[in-house]
C-alpha cells in the first residue's frame, strides 16, 4: 500500500474536509478524492461518509484509524533505521500528552539536544492509554503522560503539576455560572475525581471534552464557562476574550514520565526524566 494513501486519510481524520486536505499535502481535492478511493479499495470498504454536512468516518474507518497511525510510525521509523544518520546518532522516540504539546517543548528539546547532540529525537502528541501501550511494544522510547496506565513492565515518575483554572466569557464569580453555558473539561481521569468533588454541581455539563484546545476553542468561538491549563487561560484573558472567575477552586493535573522497565536505568533516559522534571516544575 502507498503510504500517500496513509498519509491522506489521517489528514482527512483531522480536518474532515477535503479541500484543507488538499492544502495540507498540497495536492489537488481531486487526488485526495483518488487516494481516498485507492484505499478503499484496497481495504474493500468505505472510511468516510460525505454529505451536505462534511465528512465523517464510517465504522469501517473508525476501526482503521489506530491501525493506519501504527503504519505510518513504522513506515517513519523505518525511515529513520534505514537512513545513513542512522548508523552514528541514536534515536529517541518521545511521546507527550496532547495538551502540553504547544507549551511545554521547546526548552527542553533544545537543552537535550545541547547533552546529546548525536541522539535524533523523534517526537510525537498521542493520549495517555495509547502512549502506554507504544512504550509496551517499544514503539516509544519515553512519554511525558497525564495519566499513568499501571503495568508490570511501565515504570513510572511523577514530574511535577500543571495548574488548571476556570475562565468564563460570561460571569466573573463561581456563583454567577449557568451549567447550560459550562464547557467540562475531562483532560484525565484525576481531574474528573478532582473536579466532581470540587465543584459537583457543574460536573454534568451538555459539553465536555477531553482535549484542552478544544475546549479552548469553544470558549473562543460560542463563549461560556471552563477549566483551562493555566497558560491557555492567561492566552484568553490576555486577549480579552475570557476572564477569571473569582473563588473557583484550581485544580492540579499531575505530570508523568513513563519508561519501559528495560530503559529505566539507561543514562540518556535518566538525564532526561532529570531535565523535565527541572523544566516541568519551573
Amino acid at each position: 500500500m502507498q503510504i500517500e494513501l496513509i498519509e491522506t486519510f489521517l489528514d482527512l481524520c483531522e480536518t474532515r474536509s477535503f479541500n484543507k486536505t488538499a492544502e495540507n499535502i498540497g495536492v489537488t481535492q481531486s487526488t485526495v478524492s483518488s487516494r481516498v478511493q485507492a484505499l478503499e479499495k484496497a481495504l474493500e470498504a468505505r472510511v468516510f461518509q460525505r454529505s451536505r454536512s462534511g465528512t465523517e468516518l464510517t465504522t469501517q474507518g473508525l476501526k482503521f484509524e489506530p491501525h493506519a497511525r501504527r503504519l505510518l510510525r513504522n513506515w517513519r521509523e523505518a525511515l529513520r533505521v534505514t537512513s545513513d544518520k542512522a548508523s552514528v546518532a541514536t534515536n529517541l522516540r518521545i511521546g507527550i500528552q496532547q495538551d502540553l504539546a504547544t507549551s511545554h517543548i521547546g526548552n527542553w528539546v533544545q537543552e537535550f539536544r545541547s547533552l546529546f547532540p548525536d541522539t535524533m529525537l523523534y517526537i510525537e502528541a498521542d493520549y495517555s492509554a495509547q502512549m502506554c501501550r507504544d512504550l509496551l511494544t517499544g514503539m516509544l522510547d519515553l512519554s511525558i503522560l497525564f495519566s499513568p496506565q499501571p503495568h508490570p513492565d511501565l515504570h513510572f515518575e511523577k514530574l511535577g503539576e500543571v495548574q488548571c483554572r476556570m475562565v468564563s466569557s460570561d460571569c466573573e464569580h463561581i456563583s454567577e455560572v449557568e451549567l447550560d453555558r459550562y464547557i467540562l473539561s475531562n483532560i484525565s481521569r484525576a481531574f474528573e475525581v478532582t473536579h466532581s468533588m470540587l465543584v459537583p454541581s457543574l460536573s454534568f455539563a451538555p459539553i465536555s471534552s477531553g482535549q484542552n484546545a478544544v475546549v479552548s476553542g469553544l470558549l473562543t468561538g460560542v463563549g461560556g464557562t471552563a477549566y483551562l491549563l493555566e497558560e491557555s487561560a492567561r492566552q484568553l484573558i490576555r486577549a480579552g476574550i475570557c476572564k477569571a472567575v473569582k473563588k473557583a477552586p484550581v485544580i492540579e493535573q499531575s505530570i508523568y514520565a513513563a519508561v519501559h522497565l528495560r530503559n529505566r536505568h539507561r543514562s540518556s533516559h535518566k538525564r532526561l526524566v532529570k531535565l523535565l522534571h527541572h523544566h516541568i516544575s519551573d
